[in-house]
């Protein structure tokens, strides 16, 4: 993945790639996120964390029934809106950085890009697009061949369907409640 450099964000690191769709218009989507974006993905992923009962976390997942849990430090580093060539329909980036908060050299460091655009005219895409780096140096790259790059595709899966379910909802009642 580049960054808008042109630069490799990260050396030795893996990508994941992963989608989800919101059914409301882009619109409200793009301000949603660009307007707030972290208090969007705290509550999406607290909600989440909520809704099965467990701590409070921004990351989560369950692998071979184990549960994790672990609270993240996101940032957003930039946001922008773009009108492709090719299909003129608007694009917006945000990029995002994340690593675990409380042993950030437990978890990967993850670099990523989640693009937000119209299918339809009520339908809108988030689609994540990422690098990240295992922990653990070389004994990391071998866990993460076995089973760390699962873990990482599952959680970065749970992270953009939790955004996506909490703006589906979010949206919704926002709607409701002005008309």
């Amino acid at each position: 993945m580049k960054n808008p450099e042109g630069t490799t964000l990260m050396n030795g690191a893996n990508q994941i790639r992963c989608y989800d769709y919101v059914n409301h218009p882009y619109e409200r989507v793009r301000d949603a996120l660009a307007g707030d974006a972290l208090t969007v993905f705290q509550s999406a992923t607290k909600a989440a964390a909520y809704r099965v009962q467990s701590i409070a976390a921004e990351l989560h997942l369950d692998f071979a029934g184990i549960g994790v849990t672990s609270d993240i430090n996101i940032s957003v580093k930039t946001v922008e809106e773009k009108i492709h060539e090719v299909i003129p329909a608007p694009t917006t980036r945000l990029l995002l950085e994340w690593e675990g908060a409380t042993m950030p050299r437990l978890f990967p460091l993850m670099k990523g890009e989640l693009s937000i655009y119209p299918l339809t005219p009520t339908e809108t895409q988030l689609d994540f697009s990422g690098l990240y780096k295992p922990p653990f140096g070389i004994m990391g790259k071998a866990m993460n061949a076995i089973i760390g790059h699962r873990i990482a595709e599952v959680s970065v899966h749970r992270f953009v369907n939790d955004v996506a379910g909490y703006l589906r909802q979010a949206l919704a009642l926002e709607a409701i409640s002005t008309d």
